[in-house]
Parts: structure tokens; sequence; C-alpha cells
């Protein structure tokens, strides 16, 4: 099947920004575990020690340390997009956001080469997550406002696939990186954890790069701001909710199941009987499959619609994530155990490919002028609260059984379905919205 697809190499130039930023950010995913667990950086007096909270005694670890720093990063980003996207709405100042943002990331970034208190990662980590707030929305405001309708679905998919590819090729490199090091750079020793920090500093230095030089601010009147950036909950054409709302609240629960497997390793591993090669590579299973079918996903969106393929990756997105919970049930001596999980995984990430990229397009296709970062902030807010709620859950989820995880995400992938279904229709096409123009 063919497709007219004019590629815009100011969407190009996004994408790739987003994947060397995303690359550099999933580094630290990786790094920063192994760092805080190192004896470089200097932990808080308390840890190891016993307290009570609402009558339950728990231990003060190192690892709930590492968590709080991992979904730090996760809640201030989220929670910070929806201001950030709607101020940019405001000011009509896309590329300064961008600038900022990425400031901020690198000076976080850079923060771990001079800092090795705990309290000081914190503040870093924090810096960054402040600092993705202001890219995110930001970003795919751009890539929706410089889009032409028929080609919106094309080029979010497009543009997932190069965030997605640096997300995934991160977690790869990075762990060799740190295993290689020390490295001699011009005279000075670097650890295998400065350079990791390097790469993160540099990373987001090159997106700086980019955006400074390729991107500018679409043109728009005055009037085209808008002047209401709240969040719309109900919808105000009818009854129920308001679509981009309810495909943000969908949004949360699907990336809450893929977001569940990632911390289960050593559960996993143990129950399969398999080593971390095989968890790795059904952990990259999914984002294989978001890498292969977003931008055909969200062409075909383009051509036949935004809704069949978002029932579509919901329908899907049950069956894969609540096997994952039974792989050894299902394999019965039929098939290896571990192999099932990597088809499951692979499956899930078609299903969650069949929804983000049409979702985002749809969300595009109804925004208002004026107002695309605060409408599809709320996708990419659901996405990344749904990833900090998924990795904090998980763990005591498991707790009760194995397949806990996996039922509670499937119920929870049931809801986003029903919202889908329910609450979001195909936009009149006479309301889609012209793009922007670049100056």
């Amino acid at each position: 099947m063919e497709f007219d697809f004019d590629l815009d190499p100011r969407i190009l130039a996004l994408a790739i920004a987003r994947m060397v930023d995303a690359l550099a950010n999933s580094f630290l995913v990786v790094v920063l575990p192994l760092y805080i667990g190192s004896q470089v950086v200097s932990l808080p007096g308390f840890v190891g020690t016993t307290t009570a909270l609402a009558g339950v005694e728990f231990t003060l670890t190192p690892e709930l340390l590492i968590g709080v720093v991992l979904s730090l990063f996760g809640f201030l980003n989220s929670l910070g997009q929806p201001f950030t996207g709607s101020l940019s709405d405001r000011t009509g100042r896309r590329r300064a956001f961008l600038l900022v943002g990425l400031a901020l990331v690198a000076v976080g970034s850079a923060g771990y080469l001079v800092f090795t208190s705990y309290p000081a990662i914190l503040v870093m980590r924090a810096l960054q997550g402040v600092g993705a707030a202001f890219t995110i929305p930001v970003t795919v405001a751009l890539v929706n406002e410089l889009s032409p309708p028929d080609q919106r679905g094309g080029n979010f998919g497009l543009f997932n696939t190069f965030r997605l590819l640096g997300f995934g090729t991160g977690p790869l490199v990075a762990g060799g990186v740190v295993a290689a090091g020390p490295y001699e750079l011009a005279g000075i020793t670097l650890s295998g954890f400065d350079a990791a920090f390097l790469v993160a500093v540099v990373g987001a230095a090159v997106s700086f790069a980019l955006i400074a030089v390729l991107i500018t601010d679409p043109q728009r009147t005055e009037d085209e701001a808008a002047d209401d950036i709240s969040i719309r909950v109900r919808n105000p054409d009818g009854p129920g909710l308001d679509p981009v709302f309810a495909l943000g609240l969908a949004t949360v629960v699907m990336a809450l199941s893929i977001a569940i497997y990632a911390p289960l390793g050593n559960v996993i591993n143990e129950r399969l009987d398999q080593g971390t090669f095989l968890f790795s590579v059904q952990f990259g299973a999914t984002v294989l499959a978001n890498v292969v079918f977003q931008l055909p996903l969200g062409r075909l969106s383009d051509r036949f619609g935004r809704r069949p393929f978002l029932v579509g990756g919901f329908l899907l997105l049950l069956p894969t994530t609540l096997a994952q919970g039974f792989t050894t049930t299902l394999a019965a001596g039929v098939v290896d155990a571990s192999t099932l999980m990597i088809l499951a995984r692979f499956l899930q990430g078609v299903a969650v490919a069949s929804v983000f990229a049409p979702s985002l397009a749809l969300a595009g296709d109804i925004a208002r002028e004026g107002e695309s970062g605060s409408t599809l902030s709320l996708l990419t807010m659901g996405f990344g609260l749904g990833v900090a709620f998924g990795t904090l859950f998980s763990g005591i989820l498991v707790g009760f059984g194995f397949a806990v995880p996996f039922v509670v995400a499937t119920a929870g992938g049931a809801v986003g379905l029903l919202l889908v279904y329910t609450q979001v229709g195909e936009p009149a096409e006479e309301s889609t919205p012209t793009p922007a123009v670049g100056n």
C-alpha cells in the first residue's frame, strides 16, 4: 500500500533531537541506580533503619532511595506538562521553551559530575524532570502545528519511532559504557559513571543545537493565542467526558501496562528459569514493536481514521498484558515459556503502537487554534504518569502473587477500552484545524 508522505525537515529535526535527548535520559535510568548503589555516593545516615508508617514497619533501604530518585523525575515531568504546555500556548514561544528545557536537562546531567551526595542527586534529577516538562509537550505541539491534517498520524508515528529508538538504544549502551571505564580523555581520567553522565550532557547539547539552528516558531496571529487553556473534563459539545481527557486517562493505563514489567526482572527470571539476556530481549520486544509499527500504523490512521486503531489497540492490549502473568501455565510444556513471553511482549508493543500515534493525531485533529501545547500535554502527561505509577506499584502488587500486577494492569486496560469506545469519536473533517506555517 502506498501513501503520499511529504516529510517536513523541521519535523525530522524535532524527531532527531528527541531521539538524542531520549537516548541520553535512558542512559541515566540505567546508570543512576548503579551510581547510587556504589561507594561513590554518600547516602543519608537513616539508610538501613526501620521505621513505621500507618502502623506498618519497613526498612529504609538503598533500593527505596533509588525508587524515589527515578519516580521523582517521572512525577515532576508529568505533572508539570499541562502548565508548561499551556504557558507555551499563551506565549507562542515554543522554541524558547524547548531551549530552556534542554538547558535544564544538560545542567542536571553535568551536576552528577560534581555532586556526590544523595540530596544533591535528588536536586539534579528534579531539575531534569522540570526540564523534561518544558520539552515534551512543546515538542509534540510543534509536530502537530507543522503537520498537514492528512499526514498528522504519520508524522507522530515518525516522531515516536525516533524517540523510541533513542530510549531503546540507551539502556543497551549505558551498562557497557560504565563497565568499560575508566577512560583517559585529554589527560583526565574519567570513571565509567562520569563517562555516562557526559554522554547525557552531550545528548542534551546536541538536541539544543538542532533546535536552535533548525526550528523556528510557527507564525500565528494574536487572536490565535488561546484565552481559556484550562483542562476540559466534560465534553463541551455533548454529554460525557472531553475526548482528549478520556484519551489521557486511557493513556495512563496503557503506559502502566508496559511499565510494570521492568521492576520484576529478578522475579521473572527466577519464575521462567532464564538469564538476564532473555529478560533484556523480552523487555526490548515491546520497544522493537513500537519502533517498527508506529509510522505505518500512524499513516494508516491518516487514511482510515483514528478510532479503529484506538479500539483495536486496546483490544489487543488486554490479552497480551494478561498472558504475561500466566506464561508458564499457557506454555504447558508445548512451547518454551520465555519464548511465549517474548511473543506476548512484542504483541503488546504492537498494541501500544496502534494507540499512541493515532491518539496524539486525534488530539491534534480536535485541538483548537493556539491550544496544541495544553491539549496534547494531557496525553504526554498521561503516559509519564502511567510509567511512574507502573514502576512504583509493580513491586508492591507482586507480593500478592506473580500474576497480580498483570491482572490489575489488564483491568485498567479494560477501563481504557471502555473510555475509548464510549467517549472518543472520530473528529469531524470540518473541525480539523489548519496547520500553522513556519516563518
